[in-house]
């Protein structure tokens, strides 16, 4: 059950550069009317000192990067500001005290051959090894795709182009 009653809690995950952020904004803006907030769990990772290793890397990519207590003090702070509440992130549906306050949830595929060309073309951090690459999505095997016989999940495809008002009137939130 979501911390606040009259804020909807939308969870939002998937592989890296599958479209969470995109769609998460993308639905933001077209919530006209609504006052909505979007929480990266990519800010609420815990200082680098802090995570674990895997050979000469930070693991990013595990639940073990992120801070889900201050997460869920952020939603939770929002649900008093807002009338919407996007929480996204590669591990969004990995903590169950955060998913149990999403009233809707999508979870966004990604072809291997896709995830492998988009992952190599985002040279935000610089180029990484194509080790680290496989170790990505390993990681999001792992943690990253929920339980769909527990919970309902919208499923998009994000080799495709998403089909923002489809979307947002499948959460029926307007």
């Amino acid at each position: 059950m979501s911390p606040h009653k009259h804020a909807a809690i939308i969870g939002i995950g998937g592989v890296s550069r599958s479209g969470k952020s995109f769609l998460a904004h993308s639905l933001a803006g077209e919530l006209r009317g609504k006052k909505t907030i979007v929480l990266s769990q990519d800010d609420f990772v815990f200082p680098e000192t802090d995570i674990p290793l895997i050979r000469d890397h930070i693991d990013w990519e595990s639940p073990a990067s992120i801070d889900f207590d201050k997460f869920r003090n952020h939603i939770a702070q929002s649900g008093d500001a807002y009338d919407i509440i996007i929480a996204e992130g590669l591990f969004a549906f990995a903590d169950p005290q955060t998913n149990q306050w999403y009233d809707r949830r999508i979870h966004i595929t990604l072809d291997y051959e896709e995830f492998i060309k988009r992952k190599r073309e985002d040279l935000r951090w610089g180029k990484e090894p194509e080790w680290y690459i496989r170790h990505i999505w390993d990681s999001y095997l792992k943690y990253g795709i929920p339980d769909f016989e527990e919970t309902p999940y919208i499923r998009l495809d994000g080799n495709q182009e998403f089909d923002i008002p489809g979307i947002v009137k499948k959460l029926r939130l307007i």
